[in-house]
């Protein structure tokens, strides 16, 4: 262990690695809204209208495209709906009493089938009523729900950023490393020539930094908690673990873990910070940490 003060590393977690991007992917959001953007408008027709149901149907059959559309009206993935069975009668709860609604143009679902997901889904009211007075718009809205389920994989993605650009910095400094993102067995090979055991099939990690005159391999794991929970412990325990079968390998692993959630969870923190060889955060790694290990 290079670093032997465990108080250093907990009282340098960062309360924040934030940008603007990770509220909102509004390049993202345009783009899911203009793939349905005219059948949006040409559903628009609906609005207000007084023989609803009617009118549904025959635009639905005039323009079939438009049924693509329609899982987005309830904030749905029309390949999420298909797999979800609705139930009609709550009391029962029997097979035979749910239904799969699909909506492709090139579909055959019945009429009485789109009159059942218009009127039970509600939508019927909502534009019949004019609670919405433009689905473009509205879409637009829905998508950005939608895209507030991605902040999860945003947080994994902008810690891999920020580490990204201090081994892109240290590799210019240092010419003899260069370093991979998303380092699987097989690129490991391409890139450096050097032959790995993984202990499953799908691992990945996150960097793979080599050093060319010494044949030196570094695989690096990098995460960042804001909040606490349950899941901290187990995530300290399955690095002690991966430390343990890296390091058999004569391969150095480093953990660059951050955010306030470990204060929450120092104590399993503090075990496997004990028990691997490089538990580090951007702090540690902002002060030149990977200058002391080469």
């Amino acid at each position: 262990m290079l670093l032997n003060k465990f108080e250093e590393l907990k009282n340098t977690l960062q309360d924040s690695i934030f940008t603007w991007d990770y509220f909102t992917d509004f390049e993202k959001v345009k783009l899911n809204v203009k793939k349905v953007e005219i059948e949006l408008n040409i559903l628009n027709y609906l609005i207000g209208k007084e023989d609803i149901e009617k009118e549904f149907i025959d635009l639905v059959n005039k323009y079939p495209q438009t049924r693509k559309a329609l899982p987005l009206l309830i904030a749905v993935r029309k390949d999420k709906l298909k797999d979800m069975p609705i139930i009609t009668d709550i009391d029962s709860l029997i097979p035979e009493n749910k239904q799969y609604i699909f909506f492709d143009e090139f579909n055959e679902t019945t009429e009485k089938e789109l009159l059942i997901f218009f009127k039970e889904s509600r939508l019927k009211d909502i534009l019949e009523n004019k609670y919405i007075k433009n689905l473009v718009d509205y879409c637009f809205g829905v998508e950005v729900g939608f895209d507030t389920n991605a902040r999860k994989n945003r947080t994994g993605t902008l810690m891999e950023n920020i580490v990204s650009k201090f081994l892109e910095e240290f590799c210019l400094e240092n010419t003899n490393f260069s370093y991979i993102e998303q380092a699987t067995q097989k690129r490991i090979k391409e890139q450096f020539n050097y032959e790995i055991d993984i202990d499953k099939n799908s691992r990945r990690f996150d960097f793979g930094l080599h050093n060319k005159n010494n044949n030196k391999l570094y695989l690096i794991e990098v995460n960042y908690y804001s909040g606490g929970g349950s899941k901290l412990k187990a995530t300290a325990g399955e690095y002690q673990y991966l430390g343990d079968f890296i390091k058999k390998q004569n391969i150095d692993f480093i953990w660059i873990t951050d955010g306030m959630g470990w204060m929450t969870a120092l104590n399993p923190l503090e075990e496997t910070f004990n028990h691997n060889d490089y538990v580090i955060n951007l702090d540690m790694l902002k002060n030149g940490f990977l200058n002391k290990i080469t």
